[in-house]
This record gives C-alpha cells, sequence and structure tokens, in this order.
C-alpha cells in the first residue's frame, strides 16, 4: 500500500482538474478479439475451459496482457493521470457467468499489475507529472435492493454478504497488484456500494492502511435517479460516511443530459467531485457506438469546468484515447472546483 496518496491526490486535485482514462471496453471491441484471444491460445492455461469466454474483457489480463497495457498507454499517452484498471466485472459473483469466479482475485491482481507498469513507465518519463493507477469495482451483475421476479417483489439473486464477500476479495486482489485508489464505479443499487464500501473498511482494517476511495454512481435515466430510486442528493448522503476522497457520476447518460445531476453532486458534497460521462447516447451505427466527437464531449465538459463543478474528468462508455486527449487539453489551466468550507459549529 501506499500511505500517502490521499494526501498526494488531494495536493493534485486542489491544484488542477485531473484526467481519469476513457474506456476499456470500447477500446478491446475495435481490437476484433475472437474466441481464441480470450483463452490464451493453445498454450494458455484456460485453453480447455469449458465455457465460452469471448466477451469477458477481464480475463484478458490473463490471456492477453500486451492488448490491455497498449490500451492503458494510449491513454496515458493522450493525457490521463489516473488509468483504470481492466477490471469492471471482475468480482467472483460476475465472473461466475463464465464459470471463472475461482479467478477473480488473480483477475484482480493481474489487472492491477499491469495499469502499475504501465503508470509507473509514464512517470518515469516526467516525475513532475506522476500517474495513478484506479482498481475499478463495478456494480456486479446483481442487485441486493430490487427483485429480478416481478411476481416476487421480496426476491434477490444476491444479498448483502455475498456482495461484501466478492468486493474484499477483488479489493485485496488490486492492492496485490499495486493500485493507488480502489474506486466503485457505476453505482446503478446504492446498497450493492454499501457492501463494496464495507468490504473496503474490512480489508483496509485487515491490512492496517487507507486507500483513497473514490465512487461513482449513475443515473439511468430522465427522471435523475439511480435505478434503486436515489436522486443525486440521496445517493451522496448514502455514502458519505464512507468517507471517499472523490464521489460523482459517470456512465448511463452523455453530458449534456448529466448535466443537472452532476451539478446538484458539486452543490452536496464536502468532497472532491468526478465525472467521467459516454460520448453521447448509444449508436449502433458509429464506430465506438456512440454519438459523440471528442469535440462535442470536451466541449461538454469544459462548461462543466468552467461552471466550478469538477475536480476530475474522463470518459466512459464510446470514449477513445482521441477523446481523453481533447477532455485534457479542454480543462487544461482551468481551476478545479472549490471544496466547501466546513460548516461552523454551532454553540451549546
Amino acid at each position: 500500500m501506499q500511505p500517502d496518496r490521499t494526501a498526494q491526490l488531494a495536493r493534485l486535485l486542489d491544484q488542477r482538474i485531473l484526467v481519469l482514462d476513457g474506456a476499456m471496453g470500447t477500446m478491446i471491441q475495435q481490437c476484433r478479439l475472437g474466441e481464441a484471444d480470450f483463452r490464451g491460445g493453445a498454450s494458455g492455461h484456460l485453453h480447455a475451459h469449458p465455457h465460452d469466454l469471448a466477451g469477458n474483457n477481464d480475463v484478458l489480463s490473463l490471456t492477453r496482457p500486451e492488448t490491455v497495457a497498449e490500451i492503458h498507454d494510449a491513454y496515458l499517452e493522450a493525457g490521463a493521470d489516473i488509468i483504470e484498471t481492466n477490471t469492471f466485472s471482475a468480482t467472483a459473483i460476475a465472473q461466475a457467468d463464465y464459470g471463472l469466479e475461482g479467478e477473480a482475485r488473480a483477475l484482480n491482481r493481474a489487472a492491477a499489475a499491469i495499469a502499475r507498469r504501465s503508470a509507473d513507465a509514464c512517470t518515469a518519463r516526467d516525475p513532475s507529472r506522476p500517474r495513478f493507477v484506479a482498481g475499478a469495482l463495478g456494480p456486479t451483475n446483481r442487485t441486493a435492493s430490487i427483485s429480478p421476479d416481478v411476481n416476487d417483489p421480496g426476491a434477490r439473486n444476491t444479498s448483502f454478504d455475498a456482495l461484501a464477500a466478492a468486493y474484499a476479495e477483488a479489493a485485496e486482489g488490486l492492492i496485490d497488484g499495486g493500485a493507488d485508489i480502489l474506486l466503485v464505479e457505476t453505482v446503478f443499487d446504492t446498497l450493492n456500494a454499501k457492501a463494496a464500501l464495507y468490504a473496503m473498511d474490512t480489508v483496509f482494517e485487515r491490512r492496517g492502511a487507507r486507500l483513497p476511495l473514490f465512487v461513482s454512481g449513475t443515473i439511468t435515466d430522465a427522471s435523475g435517479r439511480t435505478l434503486s430510486g436515489q436522486t443525486p442528493e440521496a445517493f451522496w448522503n448514502s455514502i458519505r460516511h464512507a468517507r471517499p476522497l472523490a464521489v460523482g457520476l459517470n456512465c448511463a447518460l452523455g453530458a449534456a443530459l448529466m448535466r443537472p445531476y452532476i451539478e446538484e453532486i458539486a452543490r452536496v458534497a464536502d468532497c472532491y467531485v468526478l465525472c467521467y460521462p459516454n460520448a453521447g447516447l448509444p449508436n449502433p451505427m458509429s464506430d465506438t457506438g456512440y454519438d459523440e466527437s471528442p469535440a462535442q464531449t470536451s466541449s461538454l465538459l469544459h462548461e462543466f469546468a468552467t461552471s466550478g463543478f469538477v475536480n476530475l474528468v474522463g470518459g466512459c462508455c464510446g470514449t477513445t484515447p482521441a477523446h481523453i486527449r481533447a477532455i485534457a487539453e479542454a480543462v487544461r489551466g482551468l481551476p478545479p472546483r472549490r471544496l466547501p468550507a466546513p460548516a461552523a459549529r454551532k454553540a451549546a
């Protein structure tokens, strides 16, 4: 662990707007990989695995590490200060769909180590600008709050304890591999996020040190709520006890539709604010599957920055190194959002 990372990141976030990377999945899709690639070829230890693996992007950290490293390098070259590990679905719960639940810790450790090497190599080329690794913890493909059966509102396909155990295992792997930050992202169900945050606390206590935490929710539609029904302000108040270094929104909506919700987060949060939207709305006719060009996405995030909403910006689904390069240029030299002054204590 790196116990000074929180203070180091806080200093940088006070100085300038930092840049997160863009979509890993979008870049992997452009590689046009087949089943053999996901298995690691004839000599790979997953060659005879009984389940299909194509589409399981997380397994590429074991079977095609060079592909994952090339994507990290492209984002760093484009101007990212922080790169996310290739672990969006690398929990035992999500990997069970591929029969790889037993590989979860190894997937996270390998992915973090790949990102660590890329970040360190980039920092070595320019020590004045350190690069960081965020260990990505996605929402899993289960929800603790919503029934999967319309005929049984009380039914659940996972539990808080199962989620916490899976997140703890993933976090252990990410820390073993060298992550600087743990990022609980694309939160559609706050109870899932609470399980993740509880798991982080247990891991930190066991290891005797904390990593900085980032938490990013997702507003699923024009209702302005998460899938489990919370407004941005309610989401913040549900997770603020975890003392995240940064909180924000990603995915689902493009930046244009996300604006009122990131403004709400910026208004209520007493920590740093991150925002990494999709490249607009889905468009199957686009090369990346999304509508917005780098110029469009970066223009919208430039406006967020000039409005004083953000400390950290990047891209989610549909964004590429070209988007990140344009975003980095669009926010260069702009002042970051200032943390609100602590509320004055009332006299007893």
